[in-house]
């Protein structure tokens, strides 16, 4: 069969008497004849028809694949990486599958990734002359012409293009967007049925109305030499750009998560939070969850992290405090605006969960690891000899005696081989339905009402475990000055202070003092019911190097307090930074000896060099962009300690 290699289709994974994958129907497109294998190409809207037929007459593929969603087409898929040697079953589980990537082509490619605007201050904000701008890249209209014209044409010849039409946000709500991804990668499609709404419905959903254009490659026509791992890719020419004025995506040569699922950062962010700044509304680097106290009152939050700062912990947390419940809404992106009541609402446009595997266990994230046992595919992760996942995290939960195969092919690794069992930025991709505590209104198109803002990061010293902002325009200053100690998973070397603002530094969409303005602007409306804004840090280290909070569960306690808050509660001392909790406005009921003073200390010379390493910031990267209330917020901070 064409572009089906060495696929049977007589006993193909759909298991019907007549095979859904055929030799296809020819279909002319310009002066090309294109072998539609599923779907109808006529039966799509003219939008949507005039874009793939674009494409394909660009790229080239052998085959068009018009992807329905079901149950029967995701398991052919997979028999059909299964086949190609580009995924392994783990036997252990129901339906989960490994796929470990080329070496070269395992995260997210910051480096690679463009804004293209006519005007580069659209994009980001212009630098102090001399300095580098870490705020975004912009590339121009006419690079990226050449640069498509050196990548797309041909670029999926003998591979088929898969059409994959999907829902940010519940099929239908006035708040979710449509967006169609060409790609000619079937680990795409399996992963973007776990991560978004695919398929029928969403194409009827769609109508005749504008959807976010994606098209995706990796870049390595057929025939080519067996790539490493069977993951095509192409590095060199790695390049993943963003047309927001076209609500256009196209990403080339690589085959790794957020490169390649363009519904997630690429759309649900950097394209979103475009269209949120022109249509009002925010779309942010966030989790959304729900608390619950003994007393059965229910709040929600939403909460922004840098990497390894507990932010899909803190999702899928399980409670210490007698009586209290957690429920996850989403561990990742919230689309948020305020409704006709001034109430500002959220959705989590996500259908998944695509979470960093290591540090993950059962003591950690026991409802992470409850929900990716079936149903799950893993990339990068280390394997067990009786068929179970292995990554760092996990050395006192899995049986002892049993061989460990790492992502690297190594057959027999042990702790002392030197290198990791799993990559660093190792994945799961598990349907979200799957997780045990999935509140009852996350899939609810109205949203969830938003009674606080918490902003956090990794910061060893001077920043207290918790404060509160004074007002809205004071907790914007607060986000737009997040700090956190660099990671492995990152792409700095060593433990440095980053800026990472509002945790969205490799995902603004557009010029940040111009997102800053945006956030700004819902301050200036009195009928607004404007969140508590806060900072949170669980990581403060005392004279030893060790940790004063013990984080995980117990940041429970800190949950319920900002709760109280909402409610009125004036357990509260005001220092210059912010309020902060009173020294027994936390509950420690059952916990060992915990130095709240130090915990909650605010000291005074620590926050001054503060001060001028955020002044710093902002006046090499944003020297003409910086809204005066920003900058204001700053000067009053440093008065603040001044007259301490």
């Amino acid at each position: 069969m064409p572009g089906l290699g060495n696929i049977d289709t007589k006993n193909n994974a759909y298991g019907t008497s007549e095979p859904v994958i055929s030799p296809g129907k020819l279909v002319r497109v310009g002066s090309r004849l294109f072998s539609v294998i599923h779907g109808d190409l006529s039966n799509l809207r003219p939008k949507v028809k005039e874009y793939v037929e674009q494409k394909a007459r660009l790229c080239k593929p052998e085959n068009i694949h018009i992807c329905d969603g079901s149950e029967a087409e995701n398991n052919y898929l997979l028999d059909l990486m299964k086949r190609q040697g580009m995924i392994t079953p783990l036997r252990k589980y129901e339906n989960n599958w490994l796929a470990r990537t080329d070496p070269s082509d395992v995260a997210r490619v910051e480096s690679r990734t463009y804004i293209c605007t006519p005007n580069k201050n659209d994009t980001i904000p212009t630098p102090k002359e001399g300095v580098k701008g870490k705020l975004g890249n912009w590339i121009s209209p006419e690079d990226l012409e050449k640069a498509f014209s050196e990548r797309y044409p041909g670029c999926m010849q003998g591979r088929t293009m898969y059409v994959i039409p999907y829902s940010m946000g519940p099929i239908g709500s006035p708040v979710s967007k449509v967006g169609i991804e060409l790609t000619d990668s079937p680990y795409v499609v399996c992963c973007m049925r776990i991560m978004t709404r695919i398929g029928s419905a969403v194409l009827k959903a769609l109508g005749d109305g504008d959807f976010v254009k994606c098209l995706h490659s990796v870049g390595q026509p057929l025939p080519m030499e067996t790539p490493i791992n069977n993951w095509p890719c192409n590095p060199a020419k790695t390049i993943i750009s963003h047309i927001p004025e076209n609500n256009e995506i196209c990403s080339f040569g690589s085959g790794y998560g957020g490169n390649s699922l363009l519904g997630k950062k690429c759309f649900a962010l950097r394209i979103g939070s475009f269209l949120g700044k022109r249509e009002g509304w925010f779309a942010e680097h966030m989790l959304i969850v729900g608390i619950t106290n003994p007393q059965g009152v229910k709040k929600y939050i939403v909460a922004a992290f840098p990497s390894a700062c507990g932010k899909t912990n803190l999702a899928m947390l399980t409670p210490t405090l007698p009586g209290y419940k957690v429920e996850c809404v989403g561990d990742d992106i919230a689309w948020m605006w305020f409704d006709k009541e001034g109430q500002l609402r959220a959705i989590n446009p996500e259908y998944g969960f695509f979470g960093v595997a290591p540090g993950t266990s059962h003591k950690t994230n026991s409802n992470a690891m409850y929900s990716m046992q079936k149903n799950t595919i893993f990339t990068n992760v280390a394997e067990m000899s009786d068929g179970g996942f292995y990554w760092e995290g996990l050395e006192n939960e899995v049986p002892k005696g049993l061989r460990i195969k790492s992502w690297l092919n190594d057959e027999n690794w042990t702790p002392e081989s030197g290198k990791p069992a799993a990559h660093p930025n190792s994945r799961f991709c598990a349907p979200a339905k799957q997780c045990p505590i999935m509140d009852p209104y996350w899939e609810d198109p109205k949203g969830v009402p938003i009674s606080a803002i918490i902003f956090g990061g990794r910061r060893p010293e001077g920043v207290p475990l918790i404060y509160e902002s004074f007002s809205w325009t004071h907790g914007v200053f607060v986000g737009a000055s997040m700090r956190s100690e660099a990671t492995a998973a990152a792409e700095y070397k060593g433990k440095v202070i980053m800026h990472d603002p509002f945790a969205m530094r490799p995902f603004f969409g557009y010029n940040f003092g111009q997102y800053l303005q945006h956030w700004l602007s819902f301050g200036k409306n009195p009928a607004l019911k404007h969140p508590k804004i806060y900072h949170v840090n669980w990581f403060r280290k005392n004279a030893e190097g060790k940790f004063i909070w013990p984080g995980f569960g117990e940041n429970c306690r800190v949950l319920d307090w900002i709760c109280r808050r909402a409610d009125g509660e004036p357990s509260v001392v005001e220092t210059p930074i912010g309020y902060i909790p009173k020294e027994d406005a936390i509950d420690l009921q059952g916990l060992p000896p915990i130095d709240m003073k130090e915990l909650l200390y605010v000291p005074k010379d620590f926050w001054k060099n503060e001060v001028k390493e955020i002044h710093n910031y902002f006046e090499e990267q944003l020297p003409n962009d910086l809204p005066a209330e920003i900058q204001a917020e700053l000067n009053k901070l440093e008065e603040r300690l001044n007259l301490q």
